[in-house]
């Protein structure tokens, strides 16, 4: 099954849906199956006084609540229908993350595929047995998260109607970018085995050689980041990719994919011809008498291999020469 990319376009439209069109038409070009807004409203999000993350206050200011950009980022229900019409035109899948109840109805009244559950949601009880009681496939990130809290998340999801095979569950590190050294990507391979769940990445590293890698890994889902110009105002731009990035990680993803295979070991189509020309036979190593033994001092090993294979090499010692052969000559069975 192919590896579903998903461009988090986020709120990286700043509020203009012109601008959001154009995250559209970059994420298509790129390549991706998928671009994500968010939906929510500042209201049902976040009280007036809470207080914004330190990587919100080095890129849309200090001064201003979260409340505040939170609501300079909303994006009416006509903005989506419009947005939604604009992916359809250009063939590609439209995907948002609701943050709360209201704008989960709201989405999956549109039509919507699957529902995606933020990593800030995933010790929501409410907002979970909502989810898990739509009756849509699921993708729940577990940025913040304990594989304790992951598994509480994933009874409550199942509890209310969603079976775990249509989980998957995206190892995440909120930290925009996230460090390096947090990234832990061996962690996706902990929840695999410990829940038994299909796998995926989102990224919030610099750069696109963590999603390649977790594409290896056997990451069935990845979602990035990306924008237009890193240099624009706004929470999310200075951690997300610029166009031209994102196609390149999709291409390098789909490379990635091919290179994988079915796992059987075997001589692939464009090897076969250079296995003559790789691989030895045994031959003559000086000029061979009829009726004399077969021996290691007469015989030797060279290429090519269309002759007799090195491993009948023992079969061959002490076998008499059914007749003369010159030097370089191919011995025969």
């Amino acid at each position: 099954m192919s590896v579903m990319i998903i461009a988090e376009a986020g709120v990286n439209h700043n509020g203009d849906p012109e601008l959001a069109k154009r995250l559209i038409d970059a994420a298509k070009a790129a390549g991706a199956d998928y671009v994500k807004f968010q939906t929510f409203k500042a209201e049902r999000l976040v009280t007036q006084g809470a207080a914004k993350a330190d990587y919100q206050k080095k890129t849309s200011g200090a001064d201003e609540s979260q409340f505040e950009m939170i609501r300079r980022l909303e994006l009416s229900e006509a903005t989506h229908r419009d947005l939604i019409a604009h992916c359809a035109a250009q063939g590609i899948g439209f995907l948002s993350t609701g943050f709360d109840v209201d704008s989960l109805d709201m989405l999956a009244g549109l039509g919507l595929p699957l529902v995606k559950i933020p990593s800030g949601e995933i010790t929501n009880l409410p907002y979970l047995r909502h989810v898990g009681s739509m009756e849509l496939p699921v993708v729940l990130s577990t940025g913040m998260a304990t594989l304790a809290e992951v598994d509480d998340a994933l009874g409550v999801l199942e509890d209310a109607g969603v079976p775990r095979d249509r989980i998957t569950v995206l190892h995440c590190t909120t930290e925009y970018p996230t460090p390096m050294d947090e990234v832990n990507l061996s962690a996706m391979l902990t929840l695999r085995d410990a829940f038994g769940v299909a796998v995926g990445y989102s990224d919030h590293t610099e750069g696109i050689e963590i999603a390649i890698a977790a594409t290896a890994l056997g990451a069935c889902i990845i979602e990035k980041h990306f924008t237009l110009d890193r240099s624009l105002p706004g929470p999310d731009h200075k951690a997300s990719l610029e166009p031209d990035e994102l196609a390149a990680m999709v291409a390098a993803i789909r490379n990635i994919e091919r290179a994988m295979g079915d796992g059987i070991k075997r001589p692939g189509p464009s090897e076969t011809r250079n296995l003559p020309i790789a691989r030895k036979s045994i031959v003559a190593a000086r000029p061979i008498s009829a009726g004399e033994p077969l021996s290691a001092e007469n015989m030797t090993v060279k290429r090519p291999g269309n002759g007799l294979s090195p491993m009948r090499w023992d079969d061959m010692i002490g076998r008499i020469a059914s007749r003369a052969y010159q030097r370089d000559e191919a011995i025969e069975p």
